[in-house]
């Protein structure tokens, strides 16, 4: 039996980049100040500088080193390249806990025999937002059931997160946990507006599922109808060029203000209320650091967004610019109320959404999940 005070654990995830990177770097740099060895896999050819330097920050702590392979995001040949290195990785580590993120990274884990190691799976969305009737929902649902045979544990994020496995896939074979992600004490500091902050705030990836496009389609609205909001947009990706082409052609320059890549704490100081008009989402992290540092949020109704704001935030239909534009409208127009809302979503942050409350929920998983092989 491995000793559960000084575990060999190695996280593996595909893209270093986003909400599930964020995760993998904080319950690793947690389990590893606990005593535990731990370990980090990744891709290659994404994260750019700022994967590099977030990787090179938690370095120090990860004994079983930080190793980077090639890994596509899309199915293809090239898996089977990536899957050796990893697997060849894992070997010489020896490791109790073998931890895969996301599709790619679970799919990394499992595929590899059992021996000695428990592995342990984290969906954080991603295949779980195709529809079951969909090609790729068949496709993935039919990975995941022969995936689901190779999981001692399963780890989901949120309700929303396993309700959706068990939507597509089936009831998980192995020992099911549920975990929060969770932030630190320091960032529920409270962040006020700047002075020349806007009215508005969006902070995220630019992808489709991120529904920025339905934001600005909302503000446009807002300005048909007198009122002339403005917003402040954080965030780079692949989408990039078409929203600023369609800030232009609704006629939203003077209104609208690209930041780039920034933090949260950094981009909540410049908007007065947030606004997250996701497609679909897991249980995303700047929800739960919006909510930590006192700033009102307006969401759309999707995935595990409902579990972070409970009843004291205001959420509407996902793509529906209308409904979007007056809950904006809503909130700006009782700034006592939406304020209100927000004192009460930071006590519930501060109950639900720890950081340490994650890093013992997962390590608690992981002792359930050995106890189960043994």
């Amino acid at each position: 039996m491995p000793d559960l005070k000084s575990l060999k654990i190695v996280h593996v995830t595909r893209a270093p980049v986003g909400g599930i990177f964020r995760h993998v770097l904080d319950v690793a740099s947690g389990q590893a100040a606990r005593g535990h060895h731990v370990g980090i896999v990744c891709d290659s050819t994404t994260g750019g500088a700022r994967a590099e330097a977030a990787l090179a920050a938690v370095a120090p702590q990860m004994k079983l080193g930080i190793a980077r392979f090639a890994m596509q995001r899309e199915l293809g040949p090239a898996d089977l390249t990536g899957f050796v290195q990893v697997a060849r990785h894992r070997a010489a580590l020896h490791p109790d806990v073998l931890h895969g993120h996301g599709a790619k990274g679970g799919a990394f884990v499992r595929l590899n025999p059992a021996r000695s190691a428990i592995r342990v799976y984290t969906p954080h969305g991603g295949s779980l937002h195709y529809g079951r009737h969909t090609l790729r929902g068949m496709v993935y649902g039919t990975i995941e059931r022969f995936l689901s045979r190779r999981t001692e544990l399963f780890l989901f994020e949120s309700a929303f997160a396993r309700n959706a496995y068990e939507a597509i896939v089936g009831r998980p074979r192995g020992v099911v946990h549920m975990v929060f992600n969770g932030i630190s004490t320091a960032e529920m500091a409270p962040v006020p507006p700047n002075p020349d902050a806007a009215d508005i705030v969006s902070v995220g990836e630019f992808r489709h599922i991120k529904g920025t496009d339905v934001l600005l389609d909302a503000v446009a609205e807002l300005h048909r109808s007198g009122r002339r909001v403005t917003l402040a947009v954080a965030g780079d990706g692949e989408e990039g060029p078409a929203l600023r082409d369609q800030v232009a052609r609704l006629g939203l320059t003077d209104a609208v203000r690209f930041l780039g890549h920034t933090p949260a704490r950094q981009a909540f100081a410049h908007g007065r209320i947030l606004v997250m008009p996701s497609r679909a989402d897991s249980l995303p992290y700047v929800a739960i650091e919006a909510g930590g540092v006192g700033i009102p949020i307006v969401a759309s109704e999707v995935g595990g967004i409902p579990e972070i704001l409970g009843s004291d935030g205001i959420m509407v239909p996902p793509g529906h610019p209308g409904l979007l534009a007056r809950a904006i409208g809503a909130a700006l127009d009782d700034p006592a109320r939406a304020k209100a809302g927000a004192a009460r979503l930071r006590d519930r942050i501060s109950r639900l959404f720890s950081q340490d409350a994650m890093v013992e929920g997962v390590l608690a998983g992981y002792r359930d999940a050995i106890g189960a092989k043994i």
